[in-house]
C-alpha cells in the first residue's frame, strides 16, 4: 500500500497550536530576525566585506566540500540514533532516516518557526516505513537522547570557558547560571523517563475537565497519552540501546568541533588548539538553541563567535569568517532538504502542521 498518497488520516492528526500562540512565535520571530539582521550587516560593515572575503576564499572549493562532508557525517550519525529509536515491529532503513534527518534540518534552519515543526515534518518524511504516532514518538525519543548529551555538552564547554579564561564578573554569573540551568534540565529528563510522568497528557486532561480549550484537548489528551506510552515503553523494552544512542549523540558533536577546528586550520596563521574549536562549537550550539526562531540564526551566530574568538585573543573576524562558511554549508544542505520534499510528494502545508485542500 502506498501510504505516500494517502495522506488524510495522518495528516489531519498532527498538533496545531492555538492561533494567538503562533502569532506570540512569529511576532517574537520577526523582532529577533530584525535584530538578527542587523547584528550581521554591522559585522559585515565593521570587519569589511572584503577582509570577509579574502578570509572565506583562504578554505577554497575543496575546502568547502570537506565541510559538505564533515556536516554529511553529522547527519548519518544523527540518522543512526533515531533509526536506535525506532522499536519493534517497525525499522526505519538508515536511507530514509537521512532523508528525514536532513528535511528536518531544513525546516528547522529556514522558517522562523521551524523548531515547532520540525519533529513533525521528520515523522511525515518517513511516513512510508512507519506510522505517524510510531514517527513522532521515536523522534521524540531521539530528541530527549540528543538534549541529554547536548545538556553535558554545553556545561563541559561553559565550565571550560568560565574556568580557563579572564572573564568579566557578569559574564561569569550568567555562565553560572546557564550551567545550574542545564543540570536541573538533566536531572528533569532523567527523572521524566525513569518515573515515566505522564506530564503532558495529565496537563491536557486537567485542562478539559475544566473545560479549558477543549477543542484541543478534548481530542488530543488520549494521542498524547499513547504518545508518551511510546516513549516510556522504549526506555523499559531497549535499555541496551541507550549507550550506542548516546554514543552516535556525541559523534555529532564531535565532528561538529572537527569542522571549527578544520575551518581554523585552513583560515588561521596556526595550528589551531581543541580548546579553540570546542568553545566555538559549544557557544554555537547554545546560540543555535536559544535563536531557533531566528533563519539562519542570522546575526547571532555571528555575534556568539565573535565574542569566544575575541575572549580567545584570536584574530579579528576569524568568529564571523566561521560563521559565514557554516552559513554557506547549511544554506547547500538546505537545498538538498527541500529537493528531497519536493521528490518525496510531500507538502509545504502538511509540514508545518496546516491542512491543505487537495
Amino acid at each position: 500500500m502506498d501510504l505516500e498518497n494517502q495522506p488524510s488520516d495522518d495528516e489531519t492528526r498532527i498538533p496545531r497550536l492555538v492561533p494567538h500562540h503562533i502569532n506570540r512565535l512569529k511576532i517574537a520571530a520577526i523582532v529577533l530576525t530584525t535584530i538578527g539582521v542587523v547584528l550581521f550587516a554591522y559585522f559585515v560593515y565593521s570587519i569589511g566585506y572584503r577582509e570577509l572575503a579574502g578570509e572565506i576564499a583562504k578554505l577554497g572549493v575543496s575546502g568547502f566540500a570537506i565541510l559538505l562532508l564533515l556536516y554529511f557525517l553529522r547527519v548519518i550519525v544523527r540518522a543512526s540514533a533515531w533509526k536506535l529509536s525506532v522499536g519493534k515491529p517497525y525499522n526505519l532503513p538508515i536511507r530514509d532516516g537521512l532523508a528525514g534527518v536532513i528535511i528536518g534540518e531544513a525546516m528547522s534552519s529556514v522558517i522562523p518557526l521551524g523548531i515547532l515543526v520540525s519533529g513533525t515534518a521528520k515523522a511525515l518524511a518517513v511516513r512510508r516505513k512507519l506510522p505517524l504516532v510510531v514517527g513522532l514518538s521515536s523522534v521524540a525519543t531521539e530528541n530527549l537522547f540528543y538534549s541529554f548529551i547536548t545538556s553535558l555538552f554545553l556545561i563541559l564547554g561553559s565550565l571550560t570557558l568560565v574556568r580557563s579564561f579572564e572573564l568579566e564578573e557578569g559574564w561569569v554569573f550568567t555562565i553560572d547560571l546557564l550551567i545550574a540551568a542545564l543540570v536541573a534540565v538533566i536531572i528533569f529528563l532523567v527523572l521524566l523517563v525513569v518515573r515515566q510522568w505522564h506530564l503532558a497528557s495529565e496537563l491536557c486532561e486537567r485542562l478539559y475537565q475544566r473545560g479549558i480549550a477543549t477543542s484541543f484537548t478534548g481530542t488530543w489528551r488520549m494521542h498524547i497519552r499513547l504518545f508518551e506510552n511510546f516513549i516510556f515503553g522504549f526506555y523499559r523494552q531497549y535499555p541496551k540501546r541507550f549507550l550506542p544512542i548516546c554514543i552516535f549523540e556525541a559523534a555529532y558533536h564531535t565532528l561538529g568541533i572537527a569542522e571549527v577546528w578544520y575551518i581554523l586550520s585552513q583560515i588561521g596563521d596556526r595550528v589551531p588548539h581543541l580548546t579553540q574549536a570546542f568553545l566555538l562549537e559549544s557557544v554555537s550550539r547554545l546560540v543555535t538553541i536559544v535563536f531557533k526562531l531566528v533563519p539562519f540564526v542570522i546575526g547571532v551566530d555571528e555575534a556568539g563567535a565573535q565574542f569566544v574568538a575575541r575572549t580567545l585573543g584570536m584574530a579579528v573576524g576569524i568568529g564571523v569568517t566561521i560563521a559565514l562558511l557554516r552559513k554557506g554549508r547549511m544554506l547547500f544542505w538546505v537545498l538538498i532538504g527541500f529537493s528531497l520534499i519536493v521528490r518525496r510528494g510531500l507538502k509545504f502545508g502538511h509540514l508545518i502542521g496546516r491542512k491543505t485542500e487537495g
